[in-house]
């Protein structure tokens, strides 16, 4: 396996040379983004690992710049951020995995060896914050009530509180037959399959208050 290292510290740097190497991995470096940005475009490497904070620019930059030139090496973080936000940007961005600084040196290997054979790769401390991760994005692509007109809006909050589309029809001054045209299109719209759930959405996000 050969790995690729970009991160301004030194220290750190060779220390992590020097690890890799112990455990039969070849390992090369770049002191800078820029310098990593001009290598690896030339050099054939298994995995990119790349800090994330670095003065010249972010890591999340010099990924963005990675995946923009279509290089197809896989790109590890690897840093002492454990911020949700950090996480969710750098997989949002394409990386192929999250690792911290002060893991293990057995479980960054192994880490590593799965990311070769393709696997998404997070430090095991940051399990529950990519779950939260996965979490708050699935909230976010929930449909949105602001998809229906005034009218469907009107007539969700009318099945939420249990009304047939009779009583419906008769509080909005609508037919029947428009009524369900309506429910119709506020299933398909908010991607559900009956009326309760209907009923259940509106009234535990609190639309028709």
């Amino acid at each position: 396996m050969k790995i690729y290292i970009i991160d301004d510290h030194a220290l750190f740097r060779n220390g992590l040379i020097a690890l890799l190497e112990s455990k039969d991995i070849s390992a090369s470096a770049a002191s800078s983004p820029e310098q990593g940005l001009e290598e690896i475009e030339s050099i054939e490497v298994d995995i990119i690992l790349l800090d994330l904070r670095m003065p010249q620019m972010s890591g999340i930059e010099v990924l963005q710049i990675i995946k923009q030139r279509k290089i197809q090496t896989p790109v590890i973080m690897l840093t002492t951020s454990t911020e949700e936000t950090d996480l969710r940007d750098c997989l949002k961005y394409g990386a192929q995995g999250y690792l911290l600084k002060d893991m293990d040196p057995d479980e960054l290997v192994d880490a590593l060896n799965e990311a070769v054979k393709g696997s998404i790769v997070v430090a095991q401390d940051m399990t529950h914050v990519l779950a939260k991760v996965l979490r708050n994005e699935l909230n976010d692509n929930e449909p949105s009530f602001e998809l229906l007109t005034k009218r469907e809006q009107e007539v969700a909050c009318q099945v939420s509180i249990g009304h047939s589309n009779k009583v419906i029809a008769r509080e909005l001054g609508i037919s029947d037959g428009t009524v369900k045209l309506h429910v119709k299109s506020i299933l398909k719209k908010l991607s559900l399959t009956s009326r309760v759930e209907v009923a259940v959405m509106v009234t535990e996000k609190g639309y028709c208050k």
